[in-house]
């Protein structure tokens, strides 16, 4: 693929009661790294049938290596990352390359 995409699907358990402040914390994230020049789109969900949870759906052009390289290390993630702490319990990280899509146009897939 000439022009490569990933996509991170990120699952948040929130510590009881930190749910909200997370969200703020999360969507303070997005507005920064939404002006990122690789950024596509970003996703939130509620997990219905996991109340503590949430789940952000990025997609991003570029690899998973350019994105660690040129993503993960901007100051505004390393003062979110340091709120992490107080606000979840855990974090899990699932690594996507996009390979069809159907009824949108988000990826370079369809």
């Amino acid at each position: 693929m000439s022009n490569p995409q990933v996509q991170l699907n990120i699952r948040f358990k929130a510590k009881p009661g930190k749910k909200e402040e997370f969200r703020k914390e999360l969507s303070s994230l997005i507005e920064e790294m939404s002006s990122e020049k690789a950024f596509i789109s970003a996703i939130v969900s509620d997990d219905l049938d996991q109340p503590d949870d949430l789940i952000i759906y990025e997609t991003w052009q570029g690899t998973r290596d350019s994105w660690l390289a040129e993503e993960f290390n901007k100051p505004y993630r390393k003062n979110y990352e340091g709120t992490l702490g107080d606000l979840i319990v855990d974090r899990s990280v699932s690594w996507l390359q996009p390979k069809g899509e159907w009824g949108s146009h988000i990826t370079n897939a369809y």
